[in-house]
């Protein structure tokens, strides 16, 4: 096998664990999307969430003075909108207004989730002590919807430089494990 340097920056897309999601924040009545690539589950019970978020995003302070937001996991039928939330600004854009999605009032915090996304996990910060080090938030999921009539759904995995990958052929292996 014959291995060659890879770019340090380039990484993320290969250790890139989970879907493409659109994170919604809220404060003094303004709503926001934000696209994000890069998450990991932490725990089980109480479902937990680490996340990045660039403090040059708004959602970075919004999520910081909220305390709150909402994971909303898109399917491949929002491609087009998911790149185009990633690439404008919510200080200047109205995101669900230019992208004709559809905020949904969740049950359990302020942050409205996306209608048309097939899955939505409201989440509160659970621990602050990595934001201002590393921008890294962890998020405690408080209650989680999906869509039911979506079977299989079709998410957008993102592997860098506008390459994504959809999730395809679903494998199921027995575990041991109860």
């Amino acid at each position: 096998m014959a291995k060659r340097f890879y770019p340090l920056a380039k990484v993320y897309g290969l250790l890139e664990p989970g879907p493409v999601v659109l994170v919604t924040t809220a404060r003094k009545g303004r709503a926001n999307i934000m696209t994000m690539s890069w998450l990991t589950m932490m725990e089980f019970e109480p479902a937990l969430v680490g996340c990045v978020i660039s403090g040059r995003n708004a959602s970075f302070d919004t999520l910081k003075a909220a305390k709150e937001c909402a994971i909303n996991i898109p399917t491949l039928d929002l491609a087009k909108q998911v790149v185009g939330i990633g690439n404008c600004s919510g200080r200047t854009v109205d995101k669900f207004a230019r992208f004709g999605l559809t905020p949904m009032a969740a049950a359990q915090i302020g942050a409205p989730l996306i209608a048309e996304c097939y899955a939505s996990l409201e989440c509160r910060v659970a621990d602050t002590r990595l934001v201002n080090r590393y921008n890294f938030f962890i998020l405690e999921v408080v209650q989680a919807w999906v869509d039911t009539a979506v079977k299989q759904p079709q998410t957008l995995h993102h592997r860098g430089n506008g390459v994504f990958v959809v999730a395809g052929e679903m494998v199921k292996l027995r575990s041991a494990m109860k």
